[in-house]
């Protein structure tokens, strides 16, 4: 029987289906603390912001009969991610389940665009979530898709960990903080690459993409290169990086928005950190070495990448150099991009989504 571990998980939490509802408890279904973190965690600073709401965290693979009854009592349970257990779970009529996806925008295919075979299961979630949450009607069709979700199940609020960059921080501050950390000259600027995975193997080395030595022997007094590689490339890189000075590995820096906040320029390839990214009004360059390889291969993209994206598409080494060492970026082009990604960037999408939910 297919999917027959979320069936039995479906199966014990309707032992708890009539309990009763606590108008004021909000419950956020989890991995884990760090997955708490963006989305999840500034709706909760909001909701502690309207009163006396209570928090519970679900964790998905620590079940308890205490979890369990919190859970199915919750008036409020956000996810920010997909939760096939959800198809087979039944709840109070009162209780309202919000889905926040964890990216913003829509950029590569996933979820029920590209896999077909997981489409039932995804409709039987659907059914069970009152709302997924968007940042712009113009990728309502996208998500309808992906999720499987009726239209009017979807509502364009905004994502709340875009809210961070509407915060007081002290950039220069944090930057300096970054660079001293990693005994960085002051001066330099940051460049973040940020590249994404790939299910063809042989193209996840980016080092074998990206000479290190010429681009550093370039760029190196003036720049200092930021690595933040998607985990699953870890095995494919981990030998061939050292800290010398001249590149640094950020895979595990804490926080990604803080990177983001203090970079200068943002280099990647397919990642949807690029329409995060944009929100700030800096540098993209796309670093695609292997896109005739990936448009044909990989799932592929909601849009045109190459009339699409935020920036200048480069293929090489060399290539990359010259376009940072030119240094003339045509800003119009991220405008153009976050017209068709966000109907507002003001830093009140928490806002907007607990207004929405407590009216």
């Amino acid at each position: 029987m297919r999917y027959f571990k979320h069936r039995i998980y479906g199966a014990l939490f309707k032992l708890f289906k009539d309990t009763i509802i606590k108008k004021n408890r909000v419950s956020f279904i989890v991995d884990s603390k760090e997955s708490f973190k963006g989305n999840l965690d500034y709706i909760q600073k909001e909701f502690e912001n309207r009163g006396n709401f209570e928090f519970h965290y679900f964790y998905k693979n620590k079940l308890s009969i205490g979890s369990f009854r919190k859970l199915s009592s919750s008036k409020f349970i956000f996810l920010n991610d997909n939760f096939f257990p959800l198809a087979f779970m039944e709840f109070h009529p009162e209780t309202t389940i919000v889905q926040l996806w964890h990216a913003p925008g829509a950029s590569k295919k996933f979820g029920g665009s590209v896999d077909i075979q997981n489409r039932e299961i995804l409709e039987k979630i659907s059914k069970n979530t009152d709302y997924l949450i968007t940042t712009s009607v113009n990728i309502k069709d996208y998500y309808s898709e992906a999720f499987q979700m009726p239209l009017n199940k979807i509502k364009s609020l905004g994502i709340p960990r875009i809210d961070y960059y509407f915060e007081n921080h002290d950039v220069n501050t944090l930057k300096s903080n970054f660079l001293n950390k990693y005994n960085i000259s002051s001066n330099k600027k940051i460049l973040l690459y940020a590249p994404t995975f790939r299910d063809e193997e042989k193209y996840n080395n980016v080092f074998n993409y990206l000479n290190l030595e010429e681009f550093n022997e370039n760029l190196g007094d003036e720049y200092i290169l930021a690595l933040r590689l998607h985990p699953k490339i870890e095995n494919f890189y981990k030998n061939d990086i050292s800290d010398n000075g001249n590149y640094i590995d950020v895979s595990d820096y804490e926080s990604e928005q803080e990177l983001m906040l203090i970079s200068d320029i943002l280099i990647t390839d397919y990642s949807s950190i690029m329409i995060e990214f944009a929100t700030l009004n800096k540098p993209i360059i796309f670093f695609t070495y292997d896109l005739d390889s990936y448009l044909s291969n990989e799932r592929g993209f909601y849009y045109d990448f190459k009339k699409t994206v935020p920036g200048p598409i480069v293929h090489t080494s060399q290539e990359l150099i010259d376009v940072i060492k030119k240094n003339e970026f045509d800003k119009s082009k991220i405008s153009e991009f976050l017209n068709t990604q966000f109907d507002l960037i003001d830093g009140d999408s928490s806002k907007r989504i607990v207004d929405f939910l407590l009216k």
